[in-house]
């Protein structure tokens, strides 16, 4: 289960090839309060977990340069680093029984910036601010 947020700017490693998407997607989870690390293949995303990157969630597509694809990074972050969140998206394969380890979402291409933003929030168990507003009043902290 990935743990919930408590920083205020959580740490997202983005996962993209195409540069003009992965600046898009940048863009928009910096406009959500995102601190932000990118890679462009699975190997430069392990490279930057194992030094230690207090890397929150990933955010990876799925068809990329490499020996594997999103799908099997995924599976492969959860077993080495189980406490990382994990968003899966593409716009071409959708995840068949098993692509995905447990606790990983998947979103398809293409997104409203506001749905990527609040699958993230979800992804890291963080509540918006209109899931604030619409609680009753009694239930908050």
């Amino acid at each position: 289960m990935p743990r919930r947020s408590v920083l205020k700017n959580p740490l997202v490693l983005i996962v993209e090839d195409e540069p003009l998407v992965r600046e898009l997607e940048a863009d928009i989870l910096l406009g959500g309060g995102f601190r932000l690390l990118e890679a462009t293949t699975a190997d430069e995303a392990f490279e930057i977990l194992r030094r230690g990157a207090d890397v929150e969630l990933i955010f990876t597509d799925v068809d990329m340069p490499g020996s594997i694809n999103g799908f099997e990074f995924a599976r492969l972050v959860h077993q080495g680093w189980p406490e990382v969140a994990i968003l899966v998206s593409s716009g071409k394969m959708r995840p068949e029984p098993g692509d995905l380890p447990e606790g990983a979402k998947f979103i398809p291409k293409p997104y409203r910036p506001a749905q990527l933003v609040r699958e993230i929030r979800d992804a890291l168990g963080m509540r918006s601010r209109e899931d604030e507003a619409s609680r009753p009043r009694e239930d908050r902290p």
